[in-house]
């Protein structure tokens, strides 16, 4: 068997050094997610992805094709399963899931919280200004890599789905990497931006929320933030469908679905699809290492805009009524390890406080405010037609 009927016959021929380079990426996303446990149920799948994308997968990715006899070859296995990126079918089935997994009761119970999770949305917005200003990105490049700040992949991916495909791939490692890196990048910033005091804040005990309460603010929430931004309808409209799946009490298996088996399967179609966009062409620039700089600012920016402003509520509104301001970094909807890091960071000041449900209010505001300013952006920015 000579040389060229080998190549012809394997995939080394088609080797480059980008894919090369991808392989060394692709080792340190599954160190970080299978050693380190960074986001693994996520990270895992998209550096499968990556690798698939980087290896010669014959008839993985190509379109089908009409034939000059007027026949049709079908086309490759991730070419159909991408289409649940493209035609925006993956991230609004993620939401479905965290909706059904998502208790809104401290939010209704303590509904000044809402503002904690609409100020770390400044974080997005003083990243897109930075990106868009000052790192000669465009405005859509600029929205998709500023929504890293709101700590919500989903949104994350349908953002760049729609604004900027090319840059798929890097946002969303960054997004989920950062997601992961949570415990480590807020609890510097609410340390420093904090008094001891502050710290030691207790709040009062939030009172119980009934189920016609939930239930109704689903499906006024749901009215209210879609009439404000329609373009946000298919994750709002879907993650308030979730909790109103859970909520109802009526539909215990279509809600253990929605937590289980639903979005597992979609996680993984959605994290293989999002690697898939990162062949070296397309990742292996310097934009990607301005993205995951401005990813962790965002993240920064966002956990310090949330703290900043429990202390002003707690210097003009509340007064009487005191907010621990270390549940304010919380309003970056990463549900619910933001929060989690809030208790953390309270009990390690006063082992007795008990800070996890009260932070759960911004946390899941959070979601909400990310998907609002997502729906924005899409509104004012996405092509039309």
């Amino acid at each position: 068997m000579d040389m060229q009927l080998i190549n012809d016959l394997t995939g080394f021929d088609s080797v480059t050094l980008g894919m090369v380079a991808m392989w060394v990426v692709v080792a340190v996303m599954f160190y970080l997610a299978v050693v380190k446990e960074f986001e693994p149920l996520l990270l895992v799948p998209i550096a499968f992805g990556a690798f698939l994308a980087n290896l010669p997968c014959e008839n993985m990715w190509n379109a089908p094709v009409e034939t000059a006899d007027g026949g049709h070859l079908a086309g490759g296995l991730y070419y159909y399963i991408m289409q649940g990126i493209h035609l925006e079918l993956f991230p609004p089935i993620i939401f479905l899931g965290v909706g059904a997994l998502t208790d809104f009761g401290p939010l209704i119970a303590n509904p000044r919280t809402l503002l904690l999770g609409g100020a770390a949305q400044f974080g997005v917005a003083a990243t897109y200004f930075t990106a868009y200003y000052a790192m000669g990105f465009t405005e859509g490049e600029s929205a998709t890599i500023g929504i890293i700040g709101g700590a919500d992949g989903p949104t994350t991916i349908l953002l760049a789905g729609k604004l900027a495909p090319h840059l798929l791939g890097a946002v969303a490692v960054a997004a989920y990497s950062y997601m992961a890196l949570v415990p480590m990048i807020q609890p510097p910033i609410m340390n420093a931006l904090t008094t001891h005091a502050e710290k030691r804040i207790r709040m009062k005990s939030l009172r119980p929320v009934g189920r016609a309460e939930k239930l109704i603010f689903a499906a006024m929430s749901c009215a209210l933030t879609i009439l404000l931004v329609p373009p946000a309808a298919p994750l709002l409209g879907m993650l308030f469908l979730g909790n109103f799946i859970r909520e109802s009490g009526v539909c215990e298996r279509l809600n253990k679905s929605a937590q289980n088996e639903i979005i597992n399967i979609t996680t993984i179609f959605l994290g293989t699809s999002v690697g898939a966009t990162m062949t070296a062409e397309n990742f292996l620039r310097f934009d990607t290492l301005k993205i995951l700089v401005m990813g962790i600012v965002a993240f920064g920016v966002a956990t310090a805009a949330g703290v900043i402003m429990a202390k002003i509520m707690n210097a003009t509104i509340n007064r009487s009524n005191p907010i621990n301001p270390l549940i304010g970094s919380a309003g970056v909807s990463a549900v619910p390890m933001a929060a989690r890091v809030s208790q953390v960071v309270g009990a390690s000041h006063d082992k007795q406080n008990f800070l996890l449900m009260h932070a759960m209010g911004p946390n899941v505001a959070g979601v909400i405010g990310t998907a609002v300013i997502a729906g924005y952006f899409i509104a004012t920015l996405a092509p039309k037609g």
